[in-house]
């Protein structure tokens, strides 16, 4: 089995800070795992499974639990995602990303759509430093989380993103123009440095409309009450349906460093770089679903991911 670099447990700490109203700074509260994928493997709901099947023979090797009840009958979730930016993806250039999603059941929309919100970057402080809530009168949720991907280059180790995210209802932001970079800059303060004209505004990222089509397959158990819901997804275009890139993910929600213990990090580490060795003919390396949609009709801007 292969070694491990053991990055998981070197996550640097949060240097103490407050927000410009003086709450401070926020601790990560997730510890995400994701695998891009080749979208071509990916031709029927049976798909998924195989991977699922995949990912339990390394779970085992990992004494890692894997419970697939229940799972092979859940119906795969579809939701609807566009991104948005300025014609020179000034947001993304600058580590932001800014989409909306829908989701939908037999066929309708259900719910409302939603704003997701986030700067992602590779340097935790200044991910925590950037204040990413809105400045709305209803709710919002945020979600402060680390994130560990493949190497750019090659399987068998990981790299490490932060992602600091907020998430609201559409119906919040009550101007009319919801485009225009004068109402994005005064329902999200943090993309103030970004607005050059109170006339510009954003739009779709290559005027992509992506349908997500996610499938649940299975709880993963790496001990001391740690658990993760563990999903195989794909992306495709709507319309043409031209597959874009697919994702195998599994994300821990904890309260508290101190909650997630050396022992599940290195299980958890330990899985997901086994599984890249197993996975190998299925990885598409050196990408982010959001950098696929941004390189939709050639590259795309230089980004922090």
């Amino acid at each position: 089995m292969a070694s491990t670099p053991r990055h998981m447990r070197r996550v640097p700490l949060i240097r103490p800070g407050r927000y410009a109203d003086g709450e401070m700074l926020h601790e990560l509260q997730y510890l995400q795992c994701k695998l891009i994928l080749k979208p071509d493997r990916f031709t029927s709901r049976g798909s998924f499974f195989e991977f699922a099947h995949i990912v339990k023979k390394v779970a085992k090797q990992c004494h890692v639990g894997f419970d697939a009840k229940g799972f092979a009958d859940a119906r795969p979730r579809l939701r609807e995602v566009v991104f948005l930016d300025t014609p020179d993806r000034r947001l993304y250039a600058h580590a932001f990303i800014l989409r909306r999603r829908v989701a939908y059941e037999d066929g309708f929309p259900i719910g409302e759509p939603e704003i997701v919100f986030k700067f992602r970057h590779a340097d935790l402080q200044k991910a925590a430093e950037v204040d990413v809530r809105p400045r709305i009168a209803g709710p919002y949720k945020l979600k402060f989380k680390a994130e560990a991907l493949a190497l750019k280059d090659s399987a068998g180790s990981l790299r490490m993103l932060y992602s600091h995210n907020v998430q609201f209802p559409l119906s919040s932001v009550h101007e009319g123009n919801r485009t225009s970079m004068a109402t994005l800059v005064r329902v999200l303060p943090a993309l103030r440095k970004l607005k050059r004209s109170n006339g510009e505004r954003v739009e779709l990222v290559n005027q992509a409309i992506v349908e997500e089509v996610l499938q649940d397959v299975a709880m993963l158990d790496f001990g001391k009450g740690i658990q993760a819901r563990a999903n195989v997804s794909l992306w495709r275009t709507r319309g043409e349906h031209l597959p874009l890139v697919g994702e195998f993910a599994f994300q821990v929600r904890f309260r508290s460093r101190a909650a997630l213990h050396d022992r599940m990090k290195a299980r958890a580490e330990q899985f997901f770089v086994s599984l890249q060795h197993a996975a190998k003919d299925w990885l598409l390396l050196g990408a982010t679903k959001t950098r696929v949609v941004y390189q939709l009709q050639g590259d795309g801007p230089q980004a922090y991911e």
